[in-house]
């Protein structure tokens, strides 16, 4: 490939996603994996004691869903042209407007927020906007990723 990543991408905002069904047993082997031991992550009862319907997430938890989202839209998109066997990840970040718990159907709308080049790498933000099916916002994430220069 190269070529730099176009940088008439940014702005891109692509279609909204399925409804990623939030189920409690993904969010306790999620937990368990990073070794979250809270028992709101956990134990229902737990998180009903502290005001919510059912376990709540990790605060990383959506990396689950908005990773193979945006890879599936933007990664993917051979117009961009990422060779992925040169993509690292650089960094990631996210902003709740509330937490998210089993039961919870969400969607991701995923934009290329920035694209720049220095030293022969190329530098993408990618945001995902994450909302349940009514369009209320639960949180937006946003990733960087690297891909390598040639060598």
């Amino acid at each position: 490939m190269g070529m730099p990543l176009d940088q008439s991408f940014v702005g891109r905002k692509y279609p909204p996603t399925e409804p990623y069904l939030v189920g409690r047993e993904k969010i306790r082997e999620f937990a368990r994996a990073i070794g979250a031991t809270e028992r709101e992550f956990h134990d229902p009862e737990a998180a009903r004691a502290i005001g919510y319907t059912d376990v709540v997430a990790p605060p990383t938890f959506p990396i689950i869903f908005t990773m193979a989202s945006s890879h599936a839209q933007i990664v993917e998109d051979a117009e961009l042209g990422i060779d992925y066997s040169r993509v690292v990840h650089g960094d990631q970040k996210f902003a709740y407007a509330r937490p998210i718990v089993a039961g919870d159907a969400l969607v991701c709308v995923n934009t290329v927020e920035d694209i720049t080049s220095r030293g022969g790498h190329d530098f993408m933000t990618t945001r995902s906007d994450v909302t349940t099916e009514a369009g209320e916002l639960v949180v937006t994430v946003w990733a960087k990723l690297v891909q390598r220069g040639e060598e």
